[in-house]
């Protein structure tokens, strides 16, 4: 791996202090037992997280009560998330503030969510692609937007969205425009998710008031390739665990007298999946590392990667502990669950394949 891709000291540490909050606080056992009750997400862990140890504000500069940090930084946040499947809003709300990062006059906006007061999410389907353009399902009123005319009346549905459930405030796009709605002024219905980890919501809208932040998509589309970038490190976390749990596993378990990790079919697996997620590691790096132009490519190439290996390293986990990996007391469902529905999320990777090819100008059948 390139020294440019390689993790800092202040990397490792934040890494370190979220590792350390996990295991407190979000043990898979408990995240399970979160998953049959009636608060998917916990509060008080992203509290925790995103006030306590600042990962809310990660993106956000310093004098508007950030962290000033880089995605790299958020990447490895995502990372020990993966590991956990923790049942909190970090991606969401890190979409939607590098969205108001990339707009005017959100100061304010940014304050309260770097200080964790606001947790807001983006009202966009989980599985958009970034930069595939959208079909508006959301209409205002007065219409056209107007920098004159701030307020506005939004009217609409948005299906599938993530994160929206805890938030207190919804970014809309609408009618070629971005506006800010109060999460209250909106119906929120949880739809059944494959991932319980992150439930996904459908958002109703009737005459609900907006505020108009910006005219035009394309900080939308800067914002969900940042999103999709992370979205690689959480789904390398992910995988980083699964073969972990798997390792351990197949060391320890005998059967006809002798480790079930000893017998040579198993043994070339795990070393085929250790190669593709050392593979996914430098690809996720790259995505968060890259700047301007090269970003989109960069993302492109770790969605189409990373997403494959997340779903084949929760398969094996399950399939390698046996039975017992496909009881719900096991945690190897969770994985599974969850990387299957972030391999969906912001484009498949045969939609980032044909995203990747349009971006380097290679023809597409």
């Amino acid at each position: 791996m390139s020294d440019e891709l390689l993790y800092s000291e202040t990397e490792e540490e934040l890494r370190a202090a979220v590792a350390d909050l996990l295991a407190a606080r979000a043990p898979w056992a408990a995240v399970l037992a979160r998953t049959e009750s009636s608060e998917p997400y916990d509060a008080d862990l992203w509290k925790a997280l995103g006030a306590g140890i600042g990962a809310a504000g990660l993106l956000v500069p310093e004098e508007l009560g950030g962290s000033g940090a880089s995605l790299r930084e958020a990447a490895v946040v995502a990372e020990e998330l993966g590991k956990a499947v923790a049942p909190v809003p970090f991606l969401g709300n890190l979409t939607a503030t590098a969205l108001l990062m990339a707009l005017p006059d959100t100061d304010d906006r940014l304050r309260l969510a770097a200080g964790g007061e606001q947790t807001i999410a983006v009202a966009v389907p989980f599985s958009t692609l970034p930069g595939n353009g959208r079909r508006n399902t959301v209409s205002v009123t007065p219409w056209p937007p107007r920098d004159d005319v701030r307020e506005a009346r939004l009217t609409g549905r948005v299906t599938s969205v993530a994160d929206a459930l805890p938030a207190d405030v919804l970014i809309v796009p609408a009618d070629g425009s971005l506006y800010a709605v109060r999460a209250a002024d909106v119906r929120r219905t949880p739809v059944t998710s494959l991932d319980m980890t992150r439930v996904l919501c459908d958002l109703e809208l009737e005459d609900s008031p907006g505020e108009l932040l910006a005219i035009g998509y394309s900080a939308l589309d800067e914002a969900l390739t940042v999103a999709a970038a992370v979205l690689a490190s959480e789904q390398l976390g992910l995988a980083e665990r699964c073969l972990s749990l798997t390792v351990e596993y197949v060391k320890t378990r005998h059967q006809f007298g002798r480790a079930i990790g000893s017998y040579q079919g198993l043994k070339h697996r795990l070393a085929q999946l250790w190669v593709q997620i050392a593979q996914a590691r430098a690809v996720a790096r790259h995505a968060v590392s890259a700047k301007g132009e090269e970003r989109a490519i960069a993302v492109a190439v770790a969605q189409a990667h990373c997403s494959v290996v997340a779903v084949q390293a929760a398969e094996e986990c399950v399939q390698m502990h046996g039975g017992i990996g496909f009881t719900w007391e096991h945690p190897a469902h969770l994985y599974l669950k969850r990387a299957k529905s972030a391999s969906l999320a912001f484009g498949t990777a045969a939609r980032h394949r044909g995203r990747l090819a349009e971006l380097v100008g290679l023809p597409v059948s």
